[in-house]
């Protein structure tokens, strides 16, 4: 199996990324579709539909999406707002937001002829409210879940494996807790309450993932607000191969190549680019 890998390498909008992460998923689930039992009538065995069902393509390819996204608050199912789960407009400033949001209502709105600080997206991922901006590597895993013999539950966990094995390329020292996501103990003059360094969300449409892990690579608070474009982003796209590169690891190591694996080995990483994913579809 080759997985593809798209490095979006400057801040990305939220949407250009969330209609990509949709146009793949949406290729997947229609390759499962096709090649389901029982998906295609059998009493018409000259139609192409039912030629196709019987000598399917091979499936798409497994990709994972990383990209630093421009300032933007994601909400999970745990948080949708259950009068109204768009985000908010000029033209609809009431519109209703997740409670951690009304605090912060006025940033998320445009003002005259000033844009809105940050942006507010509802989303099927789950979890809670989730502030994603400069100084992160977000990473996107769409994949067939059973094709890699993992589990929803296992999803998870060689997603936060993936980044503690990063973090200790580092020499960083991650741990998970009760709650989701990866954690580090502060340095020195921070306190003595875990931090948290990794959010983790997911979707999942008849085992096909999307969204993933939101990684805090630099800590860039006032940032976030101020719409400055961020530095080092040369040093996010190197953590980001390097994750794809733990998750690939760990994946073939727990579920591909074990005594009683059930899941197919990831043979080879490729770069992509945007085009080439969209033109493919």
């Amino acid at each position: 199996m080759r997985l593809a890998h798209l490095h979006l390498p400057h801040t990305t909008p939220f949407s250009r990324v969330s209609h990509l992460q949709q146009t793949l998923t949406t290729r997947l689930l229609a390759h499962k579709k096709l090649t389901s039992p029982g998906s295609i009538s059998s009493q018409e065995p000259s139609n192409s539909s039912a030629i196709l069902a019987k000598y399917p393509p091979p499936p798409p390819d497994p990709t994972i999406i990383t990209f630093t996204p421009t300032p933007v608050y994601t909400t999970g199912r745990r948080d949708l707002p259950p009068s109204n789960t768009s985000p908010p407009s000029t033209t609809n400033p009431d519109i209703s937001l997740p409670p951690p949001l009304e605090p912060i209502r006025s940033i998320l709105t445009a003002h005259g002829n000033q844009p809105a600080k940050a942006e507010y997206h509802p989303t099927l991922r789950g979890g809670q409210t989730t502030y994603h901006g400069p100084g992160q590597m977000v990473a996107y895993t769409i994949l067939d879940l059973k094709r890699l013999g993992l589990t929803p539950r296992c999803h998870i966990r060689v997603l936060e494996n993936s980044v503690i094995d990063l973090l200790n390329s580092y020499g960083v020292e991650g741990f998970t807790t009760q709650d989701p996501g990866v954690w580090v103990n502060p340095g020195a003059g921070l306190g003595s309450e875990p931090r948290k360094i990794t959010a983790v969300g997911v979707h999942l449409r008849r085992n096909i993932s999307s969204f993933g892990i939101g990684l805090n690579v630099t800590d860039e608070p006032m940032w976030f607000f101020k719409q400055i474009v961020a530095c080092g982003l040369e040093a996010i796209e190197d953590v980001a191969a390097a994750f794809v590169e733990k998750f690939v690891s760990r994946v073939n190591a727990d579920f591909a190549c074990g005594e009683n694996a059930l899941g197919e080995k990831i043979d080879e990483v490729y770069r992509v680019r945007e085009e080439d994913l969209l033109d493919s579809v």
